[in-house]
Order: C-alpha cells, then sequence, then structure tokens
C-alpha cells in the first residue's frame, strides 16, 4: 500500500515562473552584468539546481558560483517568493489525501525557508506532515538529496510505500537515483514526452487523475 506522498513545488503544486525568472534576471545583471530582456528564456531555471543552469546557459564560473546564488535570493527572499500562485486542483488534493489518512511532504530543491514561506502565505502549509527543501548552502541542492533527507525525516523504510509527484525530468531523474517512482504532470515546466522519457511511471493532465492514481495504488495489496 502507498499512503506516503511527496510533493515537488515549482511546477507542481505552485506556478512560479515570474518570481524565479525575475530573480534570475536580477543576480545576472546586478552580479555579472548581463542584461537578459527575454524572461520567457529563462524557464529553463525552473526545477534544476541554480548552479547547474548557471553553468549550462551563461557559463559562469564556479568561483562566481555562490555569490550568484546569493544575489538570486536576495532578489527571490524579498519579492520573488510572492511572485507565484498555486495551480487549479493543487489545494483540493492536499485536502483530500490529508482527509484519507496520507503521509504528504514537500521535497523541493528550493531552499526549505523559502518552500515553508510560499506554503504559509498561499494558506497550505498546514496540509503538509513535512516540508524539505535544499539547505542554504551547497550540501543539499541535488533532488536525490532532499529526496533522501525526506525518507529520514519520514522514517521511510520501504521505498515501494512512497511516490513523488513532479513536473520535470529533473523530478524523475531525483526519483529514479533515490530508488523511488515519479508520477509526472503536464501543467507545469516539463512535456509529457520529456517525462516519459526520463522514465515516470504516469504522466497525467490535472490533480483530479493524480489523486485518482494514487488511490487506486493505495487500495492495491502489492
Amino acid at each position: 500500500m502507498m499512503k506516503k506522498v511527496l510533493f515537488d513545488l515549482d511546477g507542481t503544486l505552485i506556478n512560479s515562473q515570474e518570481g524565479i525568472t525575475k530573480a534570475v534576471q536580477y543576480a545576472l545583471r546586478e552580479y555579472m552584468g548581463i542584461e537578459e530582456s527575454d524572461l520567457e528564456s529563462l524557464r529553463c531555471f525552473i526545477g534544476p539546481p541554480l548552479s547547474l543552469m548557471f553553468d549550462a546557459k551563461y557559463h559562469i564560473p564556479q568561483e562566481h558560483m555562490e555569490p550568484m546564488v546569493e544575489k538570486y535570493r536576495e532578489y527571490y527572499d524579498a519579492v520573488g517568493m510572492n511572485q507565484c500562485m498555486l495551480y487549479p486542483g493543487a489545494k483540493e488534493i492536499l485536502q483530500h489525501l490529508r482527509e484519507k489518512g496520507y503521509t504528504i511532504a514537500i521535497a523541493s530543491s528550493k531552499p526549505e525557508k523559502s518552500c515553508r514561506g510560499i506554503l504559509e502565505n498561499l494558506g497550505v502549509a498546514g496540509y503538509f506532515d513535512y516540508i524539505v527543501g535544499a539547505s542554504q548552502g551547497p550540501e543539499r541542492r541535488e533532488k536525490v538529496l532532499v529526496l533522501k533527507e525526506a525518507f529520514c525525516r519520514m522514517g521511510v523504510t520501504d521505498l515501494n510505500e512512497i511516490v513523488l509527484i513532479g513536473d520535470t525530468k529533473y523530478d524523475v531523474l531525483g526519483a529514479k537515483a533515490a530508488g523511488i517512482d515519479c508520477v509526472g504532470v503536464t501543467f507545469g515546466f516539463g512535456t509529457r514526452e520529456e517525462l516519459l522519457e526520463a522514465g515516470a511511471v504516469a504522466v497525467f493532465d490535472t490533480m483530479a487523475e493524480v489523486e485518482e492514481y494514487l488511490d487506486a495504488a493505495a487500495a492495491s495489496p502489492c
């Protein structure tokens, strides 16, 4: 029986595109003097660790990476974290799973403090038994490490009893590396094709479909 559910945050429960892309834009301008006017081109920063994308897209030298991340957080913590909204059906699935006795947790590559602040601002923090995010330093930023920290806090001993809900290949690959399944959603920042290619066990277009899947899995004896 699968009664423990991990949710990614950005692109899965919340649309955080505006806050994240503007924070990246701010960091590029304020620290590196790079003017990036096309916010749409910065969507790729939603999901993976910031350092990975700063390197891949702008080839930021490693010695500048931590200051870049700090500049990003300077904007995000003051402004960007308030520039997000819950996706349709997000609050409802949390309410329903809570009523059905599921253990619910956040497992996000976003700093844990930011995760908690966003969920509190949106009025849904109380639905979660655990809120697990990345560390402020570099020691826990990869998805697989966030997931393993979540397992530890939740006391998970059987990986078959837990699943991750996410929206990008980084969620799927992180889940695979941690030894659990990932269910994908298409309304975030990844595509159905990307999610399936990465190894998602199922991909859905709505939270209602996700809930049906989880209930069927929870009712299964094996």
